[in-house]
C-alpha cells in the first residue's frame, strides 16, 4: 500500500512529514494535555472546573500542564479584574483546531477496539 497525504508541502518529503508529527507530539506530549484540551473544547473554565472534569489529575500537574499549553499557544489564561480575582482558561484559535485531531483519535480508537476486542 502506498502512503498518500493531502498536504502538498510534505507529500514529496518524508523528513517534513516526520518533523510535523514531532512538532505535534512535542506540544501534546504527556498523559494530561489532551484531556485538558478536551475539557476546554466545551468553553471557558476555571481551574477547579477543569480539575473536576479530569479524574486523578493533581492541582500541581494541572497547573504545570496549563502553563505548558499556554506557552505553546494552545490555551489562553484570562485574568478578570474583580474581587476576588477570577482566572479562567480557554482554547486559543489554534487550540480549537485540534478538534479534528481528537475526532480522528476517537474514530481510530473505536475502530481499533472493535478489531482487537470485538463489539
Amino acid at each position: 500500500m502506498k502512503f498518500v497525504t493531502t498536504y502538498p508541502k510534505v507529500k514529496k518529503c518524508q523528513a517534513s512529514y516526520v518533523l510535523a508529527v514531532n512538532d505535534t507530539l512535542n506540544v501534546l506530549n504527556g498523559k494530561w494535555k489532551l484531556p485538558i484540551i478536551a475539557s476546554l473544547l466545551y468553553g471557558r473554565k476555571r481551574f477547579k472546573d477543569i480539575q473536576a472534569n479530569i479524574d486523578k489529575i493533581t492541582p500541581r500537574m494541572l497547573s504545570k500542564e496549563l502553563k505548558d499549553l499556554e506557552m505553546n499557544g494552545i490555551v489562553l489564561r484570562i485574568v478578570q479584574d474583580s474581587r476576588p480575582v477570577l482566572i479562567e482558561y480557554e482554547l486559543t484559535e489554534s487550540g480549537k483546531t485540534i478538534t479534528k485531531v481528537l475526532d480522528s483519535m476517537v474514530e481510530w480508537g473505536l475502530k481499533h477496539r472493535e478489531l482487537t476486542i470485538g463489539s
